[in-house]
């Protein structure tokens, strides 16, 4: 059984170090366009596909697919398109759909061709709220540690505002809301309690409508809450991991 973290919109699979440090032998993968070779994907469906042939020239078997934010849709979508040997999926802070707030959009293409105010004013800033919100509501000072903020920043600086852009659109036009009840394979779904962009009302929808699902809350953890809140996160996936061996 092989474990496999999908990261989200923008970002690379250095968001998930927590988890590859602790899970060994877990391929945190980059999609493509994302520090990895090749362009990024133009849809969900698309990069669920590559997914499927990346596990397939591994030679993963049973892989338990574990996604956050859009890599959750992706990992949704693989477990619709491709239920074969899927030993499980792990939705970590996503939805069954995942609209995004046209002035959103707007600001990512503007970065295109401004990079700087792009990566100061909208990745920088969204990562500091999440760590205030934090900081400032739970136990002053547990949110994100600084050295993996500042590692993600860099890497999301070198993927771009395209790719983010790209990726976000591709969350937007996502929608699996009533296919839910097609998912077959064991299910964890997570959720950040202080999560804005995907509230754990999504998780309770998707929990709700795949047969069997199990849902957790991670107390005081926003949108990253898997980097923000390891223990409580790595110990609630290998609980999951040990009830489907």
């Amino acid at each position: 059984m092989q474990l496999v973290f999908v990261h989200g919109s923008g970002a690379t699979g250095v968001v998930w170090k927590h988890q590859a440090d602790f899970f060994k032998g877990a391929d945190a993968v980059n999609l493509p366009g994302h520090l990895a070779e090749g362009e990024a994907c133009e849809s969900v469906e698309e990069y669920a596909a590559w997914l499927h042939e990346y596990v397939l020239s591994r030679g993963y078997s049973r892989p338990v697919l574990a996604g956050h934010s859009l890599g959750g849709a992706i990992v949704l979508q693989y477990a619709l398109d491709y239920p074969q040997d899927l030993g499980g999926l792990i939705l970590v802070g996503t939805g069954a759909k995942l609209r995004v707030a046209p002035h959103v959009l707007e600001i990512i293409e503007k970065g295109i061709d401004d990079p700087d105010s792009w990566l100061s004013e909208f990745v920088e800033s969204q990562l500091r709220a999440i760590h205030d919100v934090v900081f400032d509501t739970v136990t002053r000072g547990a949110g994100m540690e600084p050295g993996l903020r500042e590692r993600i920043l860099r890497d999301a600086a070198a993927v771009g505002a395209r790719v983010q852009l790209n990726d976000f659109l591709c969350c937007d036009r996502f929608n699996v809301m009533d296919r839910l009840h097609e998912v077959k394979v064991p299910t964890l779904v997570l959720s950040g309690s202080l999560d804005v962009f995907t509230p754990p009302k999504y998780g309770e929808y998707l929990a709700e409508g795949i047969d069997g699902a199990t849902f957790v809350v991670i107390e005081g953890g926003t949108h990253h809450f898997f980097a923000e809140k390891p223990e409580q996160t790595n110990r609630a996936i290998s609980h999951f991991l040990k009830s489907i061996q």
